[in-house]
C-alpha cells in the first residue's frame, strides 16, 4: 500500500507508466504477436473499434484533466496573474510556432504533409516531469514550475488548434444541441450548484453530441472541465469540486488512460527501417520540429524576455539549465500521436509521423536529461 500511494504522489511515475506501455507497444508490434496486437485494435463494439473507443472516448478523461489543470492554475495556481503568464505564454508560444515553421519548411512541397504541422504543438508533461525528476533533487524548483506552466499553455493551444484546423466536416444540429448542455452546465455553475452528479452526466450527454457533430469528442471534456465550479459554498461539504474531481482523475487518467492510449498508438513497425525512410519529410518533420524547433523557441523567447526585461530568469538555474529545460520541451509524445491521428488518414503517413514523434521525443528526453543533470550537479558544486 505505500508503494501505491508513493506512486500516486509522485509526478513521475506516470511518465514511468507511460514509457513502459509504450516500449510494450512496439516490442508486442514487432514481435509474433503484432498481427493480433493490430487485430485487436480494430474489433468493433457499439458502433467504434476498440482503437476509437480509445481515441475518442476514454482520452475524453485526458482532456477533462488537462481543462481541469488549465483552469485551476490560471484561476489560483501559477498562472493567476498577468505577470506569473508572460513568461511561460510567451515561451510557449515561441515553442508552438517555431517547430511549425520547421515543420513546413520541410513539407511545403506537399498538401496532404503539411495537414501534420500542429503535430509537434505540444510538451507531454507527463514524459517530461518524469524525465526532470530522474536529473535529480538538484534541480531547481523553479524549472519545474516553468515547465509545468508552459506545458499547460501549449496544452491549451493545442486544444485550440484541434478545434479549429481539425474539424473536417460539421452536423449542426449535434452541434447546436451540444451548445445546449454547454449552456446548461454554465446554468449548474452560475446557480451555485456544487455536486459532481449533475455535471458529469450531462458531460457523457455533451461527448456523445460532440462526437456525432463532427467536431473530436474529446474536446467535450475540456468544455465539461471549464464548467466544473472552482469552490463549494458555505452549506456543502465539498469546498473545491474542481479539486476533487481533478485529484479523483488523476490517478486513473496517470495509470491507465495515458498508458492505454501510449500502447494502443505506439505499436509502430520497425520492419524495413532504412536511411531512405529517415528522410521521409513527414517523419524528418516531426522529429526535427520536436528537437530543434521546441528548444530553439522556447530558449530564444525565454532568452528575449530576459534581455529586454520583460521577465527575469528562473530563480536559482543557470542558463544552461534554461536550455536543458528547454530541449525537455521537445518530448512531445501524447498530444503529438493523438494530433497525428487527426492530421492524416494515410496510414503510412501516420506510420512516418510516429516515427518522427519517437526519435524527436527520444533525442530530447535523453540530451536534456543529462545536460540538466550535469549542470546541476556543477552549479551545486560551485555553490
Amino acid at each position: 500500500m505505500r508503494v501505491l500511494a508513493a506512486l500516486n504522489n509522485s509526478d513521475s511515475a506516470p511518465g514511468v507508466f507511460l514509457m513502459v506501455a509504450a516500449l510494450a507497444a512496439l516490442i508486442v508490434a514487432n514481435s509474433p504477436l503484432g498481427e493480433g496486437y493490430h487485430a485487436l485494435l480494430e474489433i468493433h463494439a457499439a458502433g467504434l473499434s476498440v482503437e476509437e473507443w480509445i481515441n475518442d472516448g476514454v482520452m475524453a478523461l485526458f482532456f477533462l484533466t488537462v481543462g481541469l489543470e488549465v483552469k485551476r492554475e490560471f484561476a489560483v495556481g501559477q498562472l493567476n496573474r498577468w505577470s506569473l503568464r508572460v513568461l511561460p505564454g510567451l515561451a510557449a508560444a515561441g515553442g508552438v510556432v517555431v517547430p511549425a515553421l520547421i515543420y513546413v519548411a520541410l513539407n511545403a512541397h506537399s498538401a496532404e504533409g503539411l495537414h501534420g504541422w500542429a503535430i509537434p504543438t505540444a510538451t507531454d508533461i507527463a514524459f517530461a516531469l518524469g524525465v526532470l525528476a530522474l536529473a535529480g533533487p538538484r534541480v531547481p524548483l523553479s524549472l519545474k514550475v516553468l515547465l509545468t506552466a508552459i506545458a499547460v499553455i501549449d496544452d491549451l493551444i493545442a486544444v485550440v488548434i484541434i478545434a479549429f484546423f481539425y474539424t473536417a466536416h460539421i452536423e449542426m444540429l449535434y452541434l447546436g444541441l451540444a451548445a445546449v448542455i454547454t449552456l446548461t452546465l454554465v446554468a449548474l455553475n452560475r446557480l451555485g450548484v456544487v455536486k459532481l452528479t449533475p455535471y458529469l452526466l450531462l458531460g457523457v450527454v455533451l461527448w456523445w453530441l460532440v462526437l456525432k457533430s463532427g467536431v473530436h469528442a474529446t474536446l467535450a471534456g475540456v468544455v465539461l472541465a471549464l464548467t466544473i465550479p472552482l469552490q463549494g459554498n458555505k452549506v456543502s461539504r465539498q469546498v473545491r469540486p474542481l479539486e476533487t474531481l481533478e485529484h479523483g482523475l488523476a490517478p486513473w487518467v496517470g495509470f491507465l488512460v495515458i498508458p492505454l492510449f501510449g500502447f494502443a498508438n505506439a505499436g509502430v513497425s520497425l520492419a524495413g527501417l532504412n536511411v531512405e525512410i529517415l528522410t521521409q519529410p513527414v517523419l524528418m518533420g516531426v522529429a526535427l520540429a520536436l528537437f530543434f524547433g521546441k528548444q530553439l523557441g522556447i530558449f530564444a523567447t525565454i532568452r528575449l524576455c530576459a534581455l529586454t526585461g520583460i521577465a527575469p530568469r528562473p530563480e536559482g538555474a543557470s542558463w544552461w539549465q534554461v536550455y536543458a529545460l528547454a530541449v525537455l520541451c521537445g518530448i512531445g509524445f501524447t498530444m503529438s500521436l493523438f494530433v497525428n491521428l487527426l492530421a492524416f488518414d494515410h496510414p503510412e503517413l501516420q506510420q512516418y509521423a510516429r516515427l518522427g514523434v519517437f526519435i524527436g521525443s527520444l533525442l530530447s528526453g535523453v540530451l536534456g536529461w543529462g545536460l540538466l543533470r550535469f549542470f546541476s550537479r556543477r552549479s551545486a558544486v560551485e555553490h
